[in-house]
């Protein structure tokens, strides 16, 4: 079953953890401290990283970003192929011309190849993410493969994850998704959520648990990785997707966000809608443990849940996990998040 973010609901329905940081990472000041292929990216999203809420795409000219959106990273774990290929992420297919890494520090958002850029920077960035929580070596790898992406490839403003090729395909429109890290990295949740339960998403709650986590994930992937790197972080962290958005939504720009008031009486059986209620959890999760405790219970969970798992039941198997990993208080605090949403059964 293709897991499609579509727009036109998103819309309507609204909307940190210091890991050490891996050699060759951007410096506080935005620029590389490593000889390794280089390259421009966005720290996270140009209205996060500049608090500007009237920045708009104009069908991608350079100049309707400031340079200082940008930053020079490495890109790490590349296979030495001299194109975007790696250990955790490749890219299978783009329009235009493939991206070169040795070219890779000079392209912007005009270019075909900045996208492609962004969509390797940012897989590889979620799956060291994971692998800093103890994912593939004390834990159960998550999705630790080498993940394939499609940039530009769907013809409108919508990006999916196919479990049929267990691909990642990014669309255009508007700004195009993989200009925005946190729309990369909340796809690469549906395949994280994939390689944990296979068929994941088969009932509407547990396709509404599957949004939730694609945005907590987007989010604390970009609040880790501007924290590590030492990025501005100039709007609300909470806030899912600001530069996607600025197409589709009012200032200040929002997708959807993870520190919503909905409970779960407010269901309307829309997934992305109602997986506001999933996500304000885990972010009270957060709040409640710190980041780093509440990701590894959070996901070292999933690998229990259901294909058509409920809310009731993926919240008793995400409070049984936090006793197991941390004891009762952890597991007290996640009961806690949980009942604030009003979940049945906990």
């Amino acid at each position: 079953m293709a897991r499609r973010t579509s727009r036109g609901l998103i819309a309507a329905a609204t909307a940190t953890v210091a890991l050490i940081a891996p050699a060759g990472s951007a410096s506080a000041s935005g620029t590389a401290s490593a000889a390794g292929p280089q390259a421009r990216v966005f720290m996270v999203n140009p209205v996060q990283s500049t608090g500007d809420q009237s920045l708009a795409d104009a069908k991608d000219a350079a100049g309707a970003v400031p340079g200082s959106a940008y930053t020079t990273v490495e890109l790490r774990g590349l296979d030495g192929s001299g194109g975007l290929s790696g250990r955790w992420a490749y890219v299978r297919s783009d329009t235009g011309a493939s991206a070169k890494t040795a070219e890779a520090g000079s392209y912007d958002r005009n270019d075909d190849q900045f996208e492609q850029v962004m969509a390797y920077f940012w897989v590889n960035e979620a799956q060291e993410y994971l692998q800093g929580l103890g994912f593939g070596s004390e834990l159960p790898g998550a999705n630790d493969r080498a993940q394939p992406v499609r940039i530009n490839q769907w013809g409108s403003d919508n990006s999916f994850f196919t479990d049929k090729k267990d691909e990642i395909r990014f669309g255009k429109g508007g700004v195009d998704d993989a200009e925005d890290a946190e729309v990369i990295v909340h796809e690469y949740g549906h395949a994280v959520h994939e390689a944990q339960v296979p068929g994941f998403g088969t009932s509407a709650e547990a396709g509404a648990i599957g949004e939730a986590f694609g945005d907590y994930l987007a989010v604390e992937v970009g609040n880790a990785a501007a924290a590590r790197h030492g990025w501005p972080v100039k709007a609300n962290p909470a806030c899912v997707a600001d530069w996607d958005s600025v197409s589709y939504s009012k200032a200040p720009h929002c997708l959807r966000r993870v520190d919503g008031d909905k409970v779960y009486a407010d269901r309307t059986g829309e997934v992305h809608a109602d997986g506001e209620i999933w996500s304000r959890a885990l972010w009270d999760i957060r709040g409640a443990l710190g980041a780093r405790t509440a990701d590894r219970i959070i996901v070292n969970a999933q690998f229990g849940f259901a294909p058509d798992t409920s809310f009731a039941d993926a919240a008793a198997k995400t409070i049984a996990t936090a006793r197991a990993m941390y004891g009762q208080g952890a597991a007290d605090a996640v009961r806690e998040a949980f009942r604030a949403r009003g979940i049945p059964g906990v």
